[in-house]
């Protein structure tokens, strides 16, 4: 394998960050009429659709806030986003009007967050989805942060409490599922909550934040995580068992990926060695299990044992499942050493930059197809907002930066 220059490699993910990426959000997703955040957007910037969805919303206030926060001067060199003092305030302003809109049109007045809006702020989709109130938390902790402002404190904490009250039944009444039919319990909240419970660390008791990442790690590395296969699977029985059926047999090798940063950072926070060499080897292993060895890229839906898939979309390619891989490999390699780390990363980076880097437009596609080629033009949706591209970058460029400096 070539050498890697840190170095230059950090300029280019930080410099696509600040100067393609950030500017394409700052340019073209703020309604300065109604407030809140355009998503639906063409190639070029044009928006396309008018509906505002709230856990895209709150993403974007958490970057553009942790943008503010991340490139405070007093921060060291290899901790900070280099950034002038006007547009750290750009930022600043964009997410406070984006919180402005979430508290006045959000929420149903009990923090019960909605699944999206039309333009004006009017309710469209009831607050049957989890990850709208999970976002809405790391937006509110992250605002906190950079204003000191104590409402958003009260958010986030008194969200956070409603994400851990519908643990077990996360929809709430608007499951669609059948009285006494099969119980699964799903991935996607237990390893999402690895990562909220860091975000807000600053606002929770140190006892509760503890037990709170101790459940955490024990239901990604003891329940979905499957010795048997040494993968992560998405769905288990609620007694923790495999079951056969579509759901039970579905993996998401992104998920799996994305999770294992989540834990590397736990495992860093808690000087536990342990935890960050689990997460190096699952990591490793669902890369190798989920890249596609006739076409390159990471598959999106794998089933376990080998049937048709549910999902029709199983075979496309992308972004935030590359992106987050790209995450987990560079932060594999800066917290071990492993070459096989440093190996993948270099692969994914190489596919990454060529086939959703998009060089006309900033910002970058978001769905190929299995061959690698642009499926969706659009540069942002219903599902691909301000988030992965962007803190990826970010996640990214620092990572390089103190592998550089070390």
């Amino acid at each position: 394998m070539q050498t890697i220059d840190f170095k230059a490699l950090a300029k280019q993910y930080k410099s696509e960050l600040l100067d393609r990426v950030m500017p394409f959000w700052m340019q073209n997703s703020i309604d300065h009429e109604y407030g809140g955040f355009f998503t639906c957007m063409e190639r070029d910037g044009t928006v396309y659709d008018t509906d505002k969805f709230i856990w895209l919303q709150a993403r974007e206030v958490w970057m553009l806030a942790t943008l503010y926060n991340k490139s405070c001067p007093t921060l060291p060199a290899t901790e900070r986003i280099e950034a002038d003092e006007e547009t750290r305030q750009a930022w600043l302003h964009a997410a406070i009007m984006g919180a402005d809109f979430l508290k006045k049109y959000g929420h149903d007045g009990e923090l019960n967050w909605y699944f999206s809006l039309d333009r004006e702020g009017h309710p469209l989709v009831e607050p049957y989805n989890i990850f709208s109130y999970t976002f809405a938390v790391i937006a509110f902790g992250q605002l906190h942060k950079a204003t000191g402002c104590e409402e958003c404190a009260d958010i986030a904490k008194r969200t956070f409490d409603i994400v851990l009250s519908r643990v077990d039944c996360p929809k709430g009444r608007w499951s669609k599922a059948a009285k006494g039919a099969r119980a699964l319990k799903t991935f996607d909240l237990p390893m999402i909550l690895c990562n909220v419970a860091l975000e807000i660390e600053d606002l929770l008791e140190p006892a509760f934040l503890d037990q709170t990442i101790e459940t955490c790690l024990h239901e990604v590395l003891d329940v979905f995580y499957r010795p048997e296969l040494d993968m992560i699977v998405e769905c288990v029985g609620k007694d923790g068992q495999l079951v056969d059926c579509h759901e039970g047999r579905l993996q998401n090798p992104g998920h799996a990926i994305e999770a294992m940063w989540f834990i590397m950072d736990l495992g860093k926070r808690l000087g536990r060695q342990d935890l960050i060499d689990k997460a190096v080897h699952i990591a490793l292993r669902e890369v190798e299990y989920g890249w596609d060895k006739e076409h390159e890229g990471i598959f999106y839906f794998l089933d376990r044992l080998g049937h048709p898939q549910q999902q029709l979309e199983w075979d496309q390619k992308l972004w935030w499942v590359h992106i987050e891989t790209l995450i987990t490999m560079i932060k594999g390699y800066e917290l071990t050493g492993s070459e096989e780390c440093l190996k993948w990363f270099k692969r994914v980076h190489d596919y990454t930059w060529q086939h959703f880097m998009d060089p006309e437009y900033p910002e970058w596609f978001g769905y190929l197809n299995r061959r690698g080629e642009v499926l969706l033009p659009l540069k942002g949706g219903k599902w691909k907002g301000c988030f992965h591209v962007p803190r990826g970058l970010m996640q990214v460029g620092m990572a390089l930066e103190r592998i550089a400096n070390r």
